[in-house]
């Protein structure tokens, strides 16, 4: 099988296309023949050894894959050959067959396209788990999404709407922004030269967004944090913009707020029972067309490179498809 490979922590420059033995499950697992990949930003950072999780060379690109089970393993129940399903892999998504763990394979409902189901895992599960495990969002609330126009900022726009949430989406361009006006959001703010503080704090009324959901990290989070309500939530979901902020704890007691970590990653591993509860929900949701992911391109796998360099570039505006 043909699968793209990283060799050596030097960037999508460093991936090549190589033929690989078929997958061949063992105790417990499922082969799938992988019909769509999405690519997420971490995959930018894991390509140079930056992401907190570091795979042992060589490995693909590639955490979420939609496609049909070519084979399963021994203890295997639920799951037979040809049936349409989705896994979250973590890495090694970009190959033309992919063996995952049994409890990672959800079976994929009539009416969501494989490119679709691809897109939801990471995006749309980091959304629902931070805004209604880690964020406790009640409808009404007012939810500020920093870097709303990238894969996960966009699907925090339409999970956010779908609970119930007045939904700010902030990012830096106007042209971008207009597609989280499309997918829901009542207001949007571009942070470009402004006093991202007083805008945020003019929010609901002037009283600062309830949660805010940070994709982006970077420059705007201390002030973010400053312009946001009384006890509210702020989510630290990643650091898109470069840097790691430095929070000034003193903020967090003035505001009686709290800073809440979103890992989703940890969380499908700890407690994969409510991953397969909340992914069979947002798939009903997608099938009944409350969420459309935003498929911004769709790459052949020999061009896998080209497409991280497209994420690592900011020219993406939802999600990145690539297609064994």
């Amino acid at each position: 099988m043909k699968a793209v490979l990283c060799k050596s922590l030097d960037g999508p420059d460093a991936l090549e296309i190589c033929e690989l033995p078929a997958a061949a499950p063992g105790e417990g697992e499922v082969a799938i023949h992988v019909a769509a990949v999405s690519l997420n930003f971490f995959d930018t950072l894991v390509l140079y050894g930056k992401y907190q999780n570091r795979p042992e060379l060589p490995f693909s690109p590639g955490g979420e894959v939609a496609g049909t089970v070519a084979s399963i393993g021994p203890g295997v129940q639920g799951l037979s050959a040809g049936q349409r399903v989705l896994a979250y892999t973590g890495g090694n998504g970009c190959r033309e067959q992919v063996l995952v763990p049994a409890g990672a394979v959800i079976s994929l409902p009539d009416g969501v396209s494989d490119e679709a189901a691809a897109a939801i895992p990471i995006a749309y599960g980091t959304a629902l788990h931070g805004l209604e495990d880690r964020g406790r969002l009640k409808p009404g609330e007012t939810v500020l999404i920093l870097g709303a126009t990238g894969g996960a900022g966009l699907a925090a726009v339409e999970v956010a709407r779908r609970l119930g949430a007045k939904v700010v989406a902030a990012g830096t361009s106007d042209e971008k922004l207009k597609i989280c006006e499309e997918r829901g959001a009542h207001q949007l703010l571009n942070l470009t030269n402004i006093d991202v503080k007083e805008a945020v704090r003019s929010l609901n009324g002037g009283n600062g967004p309830d949660i805010i959901f940070d994709c982006i990290g970077g420059p705007y989070a201390e002030p973010a944090l400053r312009g946001m309500d009384w006890g509210g939530r702020y989510l630290v979901v990643g650091f898109a913009a470069g840097e790691i902020p430095k929070i000034a704890l003193n903020l967090v007691m003035l505001k009686a707020c709290e800073l809440i970590g979103v890992f989703w990653g940890r969380h499908v591993k700890r407690d994969p029972a409510v991953f397969a509860d909340q992914m069979a929900r947002l798939l009903d949701w997608c099938a009944k067309g409350e969420i459309r992911p935003h498929i911004d391109h769709v790459f052949p796998l020999e061009q896998t490179a080209e497409a991280i360099r497209m994420i690592e570039r900011r020219q993406i505006k939802g999600k990145v498809i690539v297609k064994p």
